[in-house]
């Protein structure tokens, strides 16, 4: 978004996300309107609707990040004068301008999604690097401030996928070993639950539970005052870099190498220290672990420790 408002800083720019994320795009001082993909009610009726309402608007550009084949339907059949996506869409053969989206492995780190999906643009911009940005309101920096009279780090416990998840116990254990430093549980409404069971194990006062009151740009207001923030390789990592939070972010079944890691200028990275031949086991993560003994969420607690006054 960024680096299309400096380029084309006259020109209307629309912004379509799944629903659920659209509250990322409120007040978004370079979106013009933000489009909504609701996949869980009539989800193919909606997403034919959507596609009528951007054939309407005959864009210059329809840029797609996306790999999937519904995102390739929207830009395929838009009408727009230039078709802009990855070549592993199936909908690829129908676009004006295909680019080559290559994952690192276990001994190639690859480039960063940032960096991958500036290069559909490069021909209408210029190839420089560009963090993503996000733009909580005067609002949501108000709110906040009632959280930030103290120094503080944040846990973000919880991920979708389990393999992705550090197991809470050694969340709890964590804490256990921080006891003077005031913690900020932070997540979504499915993760009270969890965020209730970690501090319950802990009996901490300086443990707050934040999961399910704060919007996603509240959230993100947060962690930018935190001395530290603690997530999973999951969205509130990529809230920090957004925000150039200080951030340590724990990779259990993934790999940074993959290209998904942190941009914060203050970031680090906790895994194994166990070589494993199953890690990576998948790109996106598993319900289960598929070899059942989930080893590469063995994460040490002094990995953790040595970092939570940085």
């Amino acid at each position: 978004m960024e680096k299309l408002h400096q380029h084309f800083p006259d020109t209307e720019i629309d912004f379509l996300v799944r629903k659920g994320n659209e509250s990322l795009m409120k007040e978004h001082p370079f979106v013009n309107e933000t489009l909504v993909w609701d996949k869980k009610e009539g989800k193919y009726t909606n997403l034919f609707l959507l596609l009528k309402k951007i054939r309407t608007r005959e864009y210059d550009a329809v840029i797609n990040l996306q790999r999937f084949a519904a995102s390739g339907i929207l830009t395929a059949f838009s009408k727009a004068k230039e078709r802009i996506g990855f070549k592993k869409n199936p909908f690829s053969f129908m676009f004006d301008r295909v680019l080559i989206h290559s994952i690192g492995n276990r001994t190639v780190t690859g480039v960063h999604e940032v960096n991958r999906c500036l290069s559909l643009i490069e021909h209408l911009t210029d190839n420089q690097p560009q963090k993503p940005q996000l733009y909580p309101s005067d609002n949501d920096w108000e709110y906040i401030k009632q959280y930030t009279n103290e120094p503080f780090i944040t846990i973000s416990p919880a991920s979708v996928w389990f393999t992705k998840q550090v197991p809470k116990a050694i969340w709890i254990d964590f804490i256990k070993s921080i006891p003077q430093q005031k913690i900020y549980l932070l997540g979504g409404p499915v993760d009270v639950a969890l965020c209730n069971e970690i501090k319950k194990a802990c009996d901490n006062s300086n443990l707050h539970i934040l999961a399910g009151n704060l919007s996603l740009l509240q959230s993100a207001a947060l962690m930018s005052y935190a001395n530290m923030n603690y997530t999973n390789d999951s969205a509130p990592m990529h809230l920090c870099s957004a925000m150039n939070a200080p951030v340590t972010a724990v990779f259990c079944s993934t790999i940074p190498e993959f290209g998904f890691g942190p941009l914060s200028d203050k970031s680090f990275v906790v895994e194994t220290r166990e070589n494993l031949d199953c890690r990576p086991c998948g790109l996106h993560g598993f319900n289960a672990c598929p070899k059942g003994h989930f080893k590469c969420s063995n994460i040490q607690i002094d990995d953790l420790i040595q970092l939570s006054n940085v």
